[in-house]
């Protein structure tokens, strides 16, 4: 069992934020616990991510906007081939709106088979550009006439001449050429888990680099560390889930691109690929595996793979998470982890943190610099 969370309010970490619902919540309600805590505990901003199960992305914002008065929110990620972008304006400007500027909407490249079986058109960097060019627009009150680009054709956009919003942008990303894309273009960035050191203190060069070459100010883009959060306060089979389970499944589905990214041996991704349990397991590791299956998956994966992470005492994890500070990130997610089960750690960080909120007037948001 996890430690309980205090009771008392602190000062709000706005650098941490987490993810709702990890680890296949077996609830959407689960959220309101998780913002509960998480305000109680101080933590910054909740990123939720999106799954078509229960877990739509605005239904998950409006919740987490209303049941909170301090949280950043963000969707880590949508993706914006799945809407018109006038029902995608309309979201982020309702949430802007509800949440008094706590808002983020982040978008994604989501997964290419998954939008072939959809039948909706894949995302491209080109698309991407369009359609935050297109939001921006609206948000500004924009009436957009004749549009005919890579996001689309569409005869005419808006919502209302009236408005004049500003409402940050998000995107997740992996890979170098996409980290500089997007340092031209958005207001942040949301990494992966199980990045190492390494991988983190590029990711971060990558994004500045892209910003500059824009013309942009490369400190004004916020970076958001993906780190695993898993505890020794948390029990032995958990612990396996939010490891192992965890990063056994972004093998199973974009393993290549995990093992590039972060310099690895693509023959280690080979022999856990042709492992018979592997190769014939019916479903995603973390969500299905046994402790038995995970302990054997364990086997397959090198320690400094799953030492891409924070483990260990509330102490260590703390530091580890102070850590991605000094490679740059401006701004951690503790992944895997529910604020409950964050909290220890979150206590322990306070006693290591450097970093303050450099806009306490302002309402946390994970699209602005903290």
């Amino acid at each position: 069992m996890s430690e309980r969370a205090p009771e008392h309010s602190p000062e709000q970490l706005r650098e941490l934020g987490f993810y709702t619902l990890a680890g296949h919540a077996a609830s959407p309600r689960d959220l309101v616990d998780d913002v509960a805590v998480a305000e109680r505990i101080g933590l910054g901003s909740v990123f939720i991510s999106e799954r078509f199960n229960t877990k739509d992305a605005p239904t998950l914002s409006g919740a987490a906007g209303a049941l909170s008065t301090t949280l950043g929110v963000a969707t880590a990620a949508t993706n914006h081939n799945t809407r018109h972008p006038m029902v995608t304006a309309t979201f982020a400007m309702t949430m802007h709106r509800l949440t008094e500027g706590r808002f983020a909407l982040g978008l994604g490249r989501g997964i290419a088979p998954l939008f072939d079986v959809m039948g909706v058109p894949q995302v491209t960097m080109a698309q991407l550009t369009d359609v935050v060019g297109l939001l921006r627009r609206m948000w500004r009150g924009e009436m957009i006439f004749g549009h005919d680009g890579p996001a689309g054709r569409y005869p005419m956009l808006f919502l209302d001449p009236s408005y004049d919003d500003d409402i940050p942008v998000l995107l997740t990303v992996l890979g170098e050429r996409t980290l500089e894309f997007a340092g031209g273009l958005v207001d942040g960035v949301v990494l992966h888990t199980f990045f190492t050191d390494e991988t983190l203190a590029t990711s971060v060069a990558a994004v500045r680099r892209g910003a500059e070459r824009a013309g942009r100010d490369p400190d004004a883009v916020q970076i958001w560390s993906v780190l695993a959060t898993v505890g020794d306060h948390l029990s032995e089979d958990l612990r396996l889930k939010k490891l192992v389970g965890r990063l056994a499944t972004y093998l199973q589905g974009y393993g290549d691109l995990m093992v590039r990214v972060n310099g690895w041996d693509p023959a280690v991704l080979e022999r856990f690929r042709a492992d018979p349990m592997v190769a014939s397991f019916p479903g995603a590791f973390d969500a299905l595996a046994t402790t038995e299956q995970l302990e054997h998956i364990a086997t397959l994966l090198p320690d400094d793979w799953l030492a891409a992470s924070a483990t260990g005492s509330s102490e260590q994890c703390a530091a580890r998470v102070a850590g991605q500070f000094d490679l740059g990130a401006t701004g951690v997610i503790l992944h895997g982890a529910t604020p409950t089960e964050l909290a220890p750690v979150v206590e322990a960080y306070r006693t290591v943190r450097t970093t303050t909120n450099s806009n306490p007037a302002e309402p946390a948001n994970p699209g602005r610099p903290t």
